[in-house]
């Protein structure tokens, strides 16, 4: 028997179909003809073990388990399709032959690589690389299978991401919660590889944008013409020079308004000559197809779409329309063969997106422009349009918007080169120097294509007349324009997704930019939408429009985390050294032991927070008591916690005396009074307790029935916890 195994069972479905029939369905299987069943994963079917499964003491959240490494790793059934990974160890334990099927990226690859090892296959397995779903391009997949240990190196690489991904998060995300739960905090502060960096490009982008403060500048134009009285006018700008650098800010902008009116003055009515003089013609060749990170920019440009919305469209163009190849691609090139399919996939885009019919009736396929290019191709190609010619069901508008960019990228690869015309006029008058420049298109080309956001064509600057150097020139008008220096505009979707996929722009260190440029980037094609959702639900980002701004809860962990951890040049240098695994230029092993001697060190930093005086955590499965890495607290707190949200307390003096007052305020309002401070049955003088449900911290309240301890996050988590003599029980 043939086993087929499918990433997901839409893929599996498309497989079925370009194999000989007849076609049997079963629970969770597909059978073609006598010998071939096709059967697919949910997703991963596995997940890395938690924990407690490694040793049942790290169930307890404490400082000194810290750092939890796995020996040996471990993978553990997901429950919410155990019933699918046992269909597939049936299946496996009657076959004969294996053809894996996974999705043409590293997850793809590592999500069928693991059920695999996970039953100990020990057949010859082969690989089948779809990137197309419609039934020809299936099939023309399923007549080039390749041996599945030519993969190997991009399932080791997806497999270091994961382990790697695992001890810092696990590790990092319990250190850093505990020492904020010591301080008050509640909830779970979750660090990541990935996130975090994120998140601190938001915060710093934030922090940068409220610090701002707006400077006035001044920008001097002058209106020129030929001494002969027949050359057109054409308008130069001032560039002044070190004679100014005094009056000038870091981006050559002048700050002094006397200075300008000064320069103006110099040189109204005054004759001076052109120094240089170029004008040419460039020729602009038509952007490539596109990648995921690329659509999902544009996008969110032209259409507001965040990049989850988008990647869940382009995935249904992909898996239930078939109208697309494979989505979650980084590449933006073709494999030359496609070159021989380029009539039918215009012919159909034509039929689907009408609106581009004219245009597809103007494509010039003699061309054949750079997308195609086996060398630039890997395991998968660019987004580009299938030959399918109708979707399976009525798309929606964000579907048609979604399907028209790609198609019109496609379209583009069939259109002259765009020609710019570029003039520039450098002159000095007084022996101040000036500039004038001129831009326009002079053919279209491609350009007609280009989307917009509104239907306008863009400004040609007026042309410059055609003057020599030597040419004399007389400045007959000045004007000085009253300016200010901008901050930069928060992130959007858009610009947030080309930070992090060219996160090499923000690095310091100039040699470490260096090694990034080629194989920079914060996440995958595939998990960045996932990344930034991940940040919105965990309340580390929030919406403001198109906007995108950091929490208080994201601007407080950023500010606690040393910057290795919140900058982007650690885990840019991972993500390029996983690109290295899959290339066979570096080793995982190597990989993971560097990553476990950081994680190392970063909890060392944790512990190394000053001691006020010995504390407590309470495990939420059990409720056993454990000691647990103090951390500072207010100074003048004497180990009182406010009865309402848990955070220390500090003493204030209002109109009838001292009291206790939260050190949250006035996001927390709590109080209590000095007096009998350790009789009021409160459970202030304790340690927090975090939440068995939510993590929070715990609080004594009395209600109808007695004492009892609920959530501090209350009504947000309803947990509740049995007194058992002042101290939380058992959950309820």
């Amino acid at each position: 028997m043939r086993l087929f195994i499918a990433e997901k069972p839409s893929l599996g479905r498309a497989i079925a179909a370009a194999l000989p029939g007849p076609v049997t369905k079963g629970s969770g299987w597909l059978q073609c003809g006598d010998a071939v069943y096709v059967s697919w994963c949910i997703g991963h079917l596995l997940e890395p073990a938690e924990p407690a499964h490694y040793n049942p003491g790290w169930q307890q959240w404490r400082l000194a388990d810290l750092p939890m490494v796995p020996a040996p790793w471990a993978l553990t059934p997901k429950d919410s399709v155990k019933t699918q990974l046992d269909v597939l160890g049936s299946l496996l334990g009657k076959a004969e032959s294996i053809v894996h099927a996974g999705d043409p990226d590293r997850e793809g690859q590592l999500l069928v690589d693991e059920v695999l090892r996970y039953f100990k296959v020990k057949l010859p397995v082969e690989r089948l690389l779809i990137n197309d779903l419609t039934p020809a391009a299936v099939a023309r997949s399923l007549s080039q299978l390749q041996d599945n240990r030519a993969f190997r190196q991009l399932s080791h690489s997806a497999l270091a991401r994961q382990r790697a991904d695992w001890l810092y998060g696990i590790n990092l995300t319990r250190a850093y919660t505990l020492r904020y739960r010591q301080l008050g905090g509640q909830g779970v502060y979750s660090v990541g590889r990935v996130q975090t960096p994120v998140l601190g490009l938001v915060v710093e982008r934030d922090k940068t944008i409220a610090e701002f403060t707006p400077k006035p500048f001044y920008s001097l134009t002058i209106t020129c013409a030929g001494v002969d009285g027949e050359t057109t006018e054409f308008t130069a700008r001032w560039r002044p020079d070190d004679r100014f650098s005094d009056k000038m800010d870091d981006e050559s902008r002048v700050l002094d308004r006397a200075t300008a009116e000064s320069v103006a003055d110099a040189v109204k009515n005054q004759q001076g000559a052109i120094t240089d003089a170029r004008f040419r013609e460039r020729d602009e060749a038509a952007p490539l197809p596109l990648s995921l990170s690329a659509l999902q920019i544009e996008a969110g440009r032209l259409h507001g779409l965040s990049a989850k919305q988008v990647l869940d469209i382009a995935q249904n163009l992909y898996e239930k329309h078939q109208l697309i190849t494979y989505p979650r691609s980084d590449c933006r090139y073709l494999p030359v063969e496609h070159f021989a399919q380029r009539k039918e996939v215009v012919a159909a885009l034509a039929t689907v997106a009408p609106t581009l019919a004219p245009a597809a009736a103007q494509a010039d396929f003699q061309r054949h422009s750079r997308a195609w290019d086996d060398s630039k191709v890997d395991a998968h190609h660019a987004i580009i349009p299938t030959a399918r010619r109708r979707p399976s069901g009525n798309l929606s508008r964000a579907e048609h918007q979604i399907y028209e960019l790609i198609s019109r990228y496609y379209l583009m690869q069939f259109y002259d080169d765009a020609i710019h015309r570029e003039g520039r006029l450098d002159l000095t008058i007084a022996s101040h120097a000036f500039r004038a420049s001129e831009t326009g298109v002079v053919r279209q080309g491609w350009k007609v294509l280009e989307p917009r956001k509104k239907e306008t064509q863009e400004k040609s600057a007026r042309p410059l007349p055609r003057l020599e150097s030597g040419a004399a020139v007389t400045c007959k008008h000045t004007a000085i324009k009253d300016r200010q220096t901008q901050p930069p505009s928060h992130f959007t979707d858009g610009t947030l997704l080309s930070a992090m996929t060219n996160i090499a722009r923000f690095v310091a260190d100039a040699e470490l930019r260096k090694t990034l440029r080629e194989t920079d980037g914060l996440g995958t094609e595939a998990t960045r939408a996932s990344i930034l959702e991940t940040l919105f639900r965990r309340e580390f980002l929030v919406r403001e429009g198109r906007h995108i701004k950091a929490t208080a809860k994201g601007h407080d962990l950023i500010e606690a985390l040393p910057a290795n951890v919140a900058q982007p040049d650690m885990t840019a240098i991972w993500e390029a050294t996983l690109e290295g695994i899959r290339r066979g230029e570096a080793d995982p092993r190597a990989f993971l032991a560097s990553v476990q001697s950081q994680i190392t060190d970063l909890i060392a930093s944790v512990n190394a927070a000053q001691p006020l005086r010995s504390q407590e955590t309470q495990d939420p499965a059990t409720n056993n008591t454990t000691p647990s890495q103090p951390f500072t607290a207010s100074p003048d707190s004497n180990g009182i916690h406010c009865p309402r949200c848990r955070a220390p307390m500090r003493s204030r003096e209002g109109p009838y005396g001292a009291f206790w007052a939260c050190t949250r305020y006035p996001d927390c309002k709590g109080t209590r009074a000095i007096e009998n401070d350790n009789k009021q049955g409160d459970g202030a003088e304790q340690a927090p307790v975090p939440c068995p449900a939510c993590y929070s911290p715990l609080v004594r309240r009395n209600g109808k029935k007695g004492w009892f301890w609920g959530c501090s996050n209350y009504p947000g988590c309803r947990q509740t916890v049995s007194d058992d003599n002042g101290k939380p029980g058992r959950p309820h």
